[in-house]
């Protein structure tokens, strides 16, 4: 198991950890023999990038799950996004938008608490897993919805590069699917 994203310069006990997150929901109660959690609390956040980059280069990945951002990100690539690194792993900046999306999320006290900095897998690794399962729910990223499966494909949106992937699976409940001109709902 990857690891997606984390913030840099946040501690593993910290509530917004992602690392904290997958040990708690998933590692602890799924045994895996193998899994690799993005330390983004070291002090060489590229170094982590490259630790992470030579352990799934020999790998192939299977599945990966991702979600959209309200601002259409895919892991922490925030638009404008980079489709063309072929790096792994990638320190990012995060935008205000995704800022302001982890606040209301509730995972930080104020926006002044929330990390500029994140490390991310790239949009290219993410695009060389067998299947990518994405799962967006909620009224919030409707807009995104819709620019990922409705505007041309573009680093703007991110997400939108899924449409290019055979096995990209995207679930939506209704209020995430709002906005689209048509879509099929099943249960």
């Amino acid at each position: 198991m990857f690891h997606l994203d984390e913030y840099i310069d946040i501690h593993e006990t910290h509530p917004a950890s992602f690392r904290k997150y997958l040990r708690e929901r998933l590692i602890n109660k799924v045994p895996l023999e193998n899994f690799y959690l993005i330390k983004g609390d070291v002090e060489e956040p590229e170094a982590e990038c490259e630790r992470l980059g030579k352990i799934i280069n020999e790998k192939e990945v299977d599945v990966t799950f991702v979600g959209i951002g309200e601002n259409g990100h895919l892991a922490f690539n925030d638009p404008p996004a980079n489709f063309e690194t072929k790096k792994p792993y990638i320190v990012v900046e995060l935008d205000e938008h995704c800022r302001r999306q982890q606040f209301g999320e509730g995972w930080f006290k104020s926006l002044n608490e929330v990390p500029y900095k994140a490390i991310s897998m790239s949009i290219n690794q993410i695009m060389k897993s067998k299947n990518i399962i994405c799962t967006v729910p909620d009224s919030r990223k409707a807009q995104a919805v819709k620019d990922c499966l409705e505007c041309d494909i573009s680093v703007c949106h991110p997400a939108s590069i899924l449409r290019k992937h055979k096995n990209a699976f995207l679930f939506l409940d209704k209020n995430s699917a709002k906005l689209l001109k048509e879509y099929k709902f099943s249960c």
